[in-house]
């Protein structure tokens, strides 16, 4: 059995024609830039949400890179943030000529913490970036509490995160200053190409934010800021008001196949080298991402066995060879760059069998108790 750490074609199967039909309707008027489908999908979005303002834009990136725009962000300031993310968290930083402040991730939940982000704040400091990694909330109440006597904004990299909630049952994107989001065809709410949005509850940050979005113009040919060509395809945002009403089911299979897993893997009696994602209220699982020893040679292993699998990320930001400037080494966060050494993200999309969950198991325990490991 061959089992794909993501079958984008089942979940387009299932909901073709509807998807057919949002793009048929933008065709038809030819409105390809914001205008109505782009203003209905911000209604829905923000419903979704629970916030006030959504403001779609081009990508993630681009979603991270106006807020900080929004924020005057630039040479001389910095911005703390996580080593273990994606680029475009601590990328968009460094485009502006700001200085990422990395800080080390706790070890069980991937996310920054309070007491890293205290001893890292200084009085250049501009804005916090916690990253909600993998679709689990960081611990926003009390980055929040930290932020607030700091006297500095908080930004939610949300990207892997739509539709997650925290510890007391709030939803990412809606306990910062601001929230930026991925649509990146692979995430749990996907779009067909790139997309990306910002949410914020501050109308006047969200107001800017809308302005940055189309070359700081309030009307055409006439500019407040200077900011850039941050908009949201019509045709995007039409696929996804379209998937966004199946996302609390998508959401809900996504937690069900890591419960499966988790309960699977434990009796395999794989505890001594594998360990899977505490079982967290709120998580969505935009990856199942496990600790494992051997990485590499498992890795490989489900891959000659059919089986995908991915290392979301294999080298944290710290020692990206674009960061040398800021003087990090090897040991620096360790937390981080254990991480990087023994995280395997498992094939978790909604669509899975629960023959394709046994398969992935099976897979595993065969690496680690079979004849070749006896």
């Amino acid at each position: 059995m061959s089992v794909p750490l993501l079958d984008l074609m089942a979940q387009y199967a299932s909901i073709r024609p509807e998807i057919e039909a949002a793009i048929r309707r933008v065709l038809e008027t030819q409105q390809f830039i914001l205008g109505p489908e782009v203003d209905a999908f911000e209604r829905e979005i923000a419903v979704c949400c629970g916030v006030r303002h959504a403001i779609g834009v081009s990508s993630g990136t681009d979603a991270l890179l106006v807020c900080l725009m929004a924020l005057d962000i630039g040479p001389g300031d910095e911005v703390i943030t996580s080593p273990f993310s994606f680029f475009a968290t601590a990328g968009t930083i460094a485009r502006l000529g700001a200085r990422p402040v990395f800080v080390d991730i706790d070890a069980d939940s991937f996310n920054i913490g309070a007491a890293a982000v205290r001893g890292a704040l200084t009085d250049r400091t501009r804005a916090i970036v916690p990253v909600h990694l993998y679709g689990r909330v960081a611990d926003m109440a009390s980055l929040n509490r930290l932020a607030r006597q700091a006297n500095v904004p908080v930004i939610e990299d949300a990207a892997q995160a739509i539709g997650a909630t925290d510890a007391e049952g709030r939803i990412a994107g809606t306990t910062g200053n601001a929230a930026c989001f991925s649509f990146f065809p692979t995430k749990n709410l996907g779009a067909a190409g790139d997309a990306g949005l910002v949410t914020s509850d501050d109308p006047d940050f969200a107001e800017k934010v809308r302005l940055l979005r189309v070359h700081g113009g309030e009307r055409r040919y006439f500019h407040r800021f200077v900011g850039g060509n941050f908009r949201v395809d019509a045709l995007q945002a039409a696929v996804l008001r379209v998937k966004l009403p199946h996302l609390p089911a998508w959401s809900a299979a996504r937690r069900r196949n890591a419960a499966y897993y988790r309960e699977r893997l434990a009796e395999a009696g794989l505890d001594d080298v594998v360990t899977a994602p505490a079982d967290v209220p709120g998580h969505i699982y935009h990856q199942f991402v496990i600790r494992a020893q051997r990485r590499d040679e498992l890795r490989d292993w489900l891959a000659a066995q059919g089986v995908g699998s991915e290392v979301y990320y294999p080298l944290p930001l710290h020692l990206q060879e674009c960061f040398a400037a800021l003087g990090h080494a090897p040991g620096d966060f360790p937390n981080a760059e254990a991480a990087a050494r023994e995280v395997l993200a498992l094939p978790i999309y909604p669509e899975l069998t629960r023959s394709q969950l046994d398969c992935v198991v099976e897979r595993i325990t065969a690496f680690y108790h079979g004849p070749r490991n006896a």
